[in-house]
């Protein structure tokens, strides 16, 4: 899946996003069978959970870094953040953020109960990254490092946003597939909703 913007795919690679963005993924749907098809379905709806759970972890520590950088600033309403915060106090800071129900509508027309994976590739890497030990004293950074690891993070984010948009993709075409075997009794509605013994 070619695209001009940065991206985790790796062709030829062995993770789950490889196996999702990899063109051959969505080959002949049409001609799988439909627990193959519910499958791949499955597999791209939990990559997007987990994309979507490490973009928060990311927002939420761009949001602290910001509200920093506002204060610097001496902006109105600023939020007056200690000199030091102890990754117990950045922790309580992210709660709001990752505490937030998880929102069942993942845009028009997809609808998913599945929750991020407890241990995950995009889990690691933003945890590891709004884990760095410099961040957990913002006043300590000069503004070009502030400025800097800012910068970082949402470069992170924006590959991870951009990977979250393919995956969704990938879930469309998979729900279409499903949908249109429905629409044209290639299935019965027993066989769609995975009902047990159809």
């Amino acid at each position: 899946m070619a695209s001009d913007e940065s991206s985790g795919y790796q062709e030829g690679g062995r993770r789950a996003i490889d196996r999702i963005l990899s063109p051959a993924f969505l080959e002949d749907l049409d001609g799988i069978p439909l627990e193959d098809l519910r499958s791949r379905r499955t597999l791209a709806e939990q990559e997007e959970a987990d994309l979507s759970y490490a973009r928060r972890l990311l927002q939420g520590r761009l949001d602290i870094m910001q509200a920093e950088t506002a204060r610097r600033a001496g902006a109105d309403g600023a939020v007056d953040l200690p000199s030091v915060r102890s990754d117990a106090e950045l922790v309580e800071a992210l709660t709001d953020v990752l505490a937030e129900p998880r929102r069942m509508n993942h845009g028009y027309g997809r609808h998913s109960l599945v929750e991020p994976s407890r241990v995950g590739e995009h889990r690691r890497q933003a945890e590891a990254a709004v884990a760095d030990p410099r961040l957990s004293d913002l006043a300590a950074l000069g503004d070009d490092e502030l400025a800097q690891a800012q910068e970082t993070l949402r470069d992170m984010e924006r590959e991870l946003s951009a990977d979250r948009h393919r995956v969704q993709h990938v879930m469309d075409a998979c729900t279409e597939e499903i949908t249109r075997r429905y629409r044209e009794g290639v299935v019965s509605v027993e066989d769609t909703l995975g009902v047990p013994g159809s």
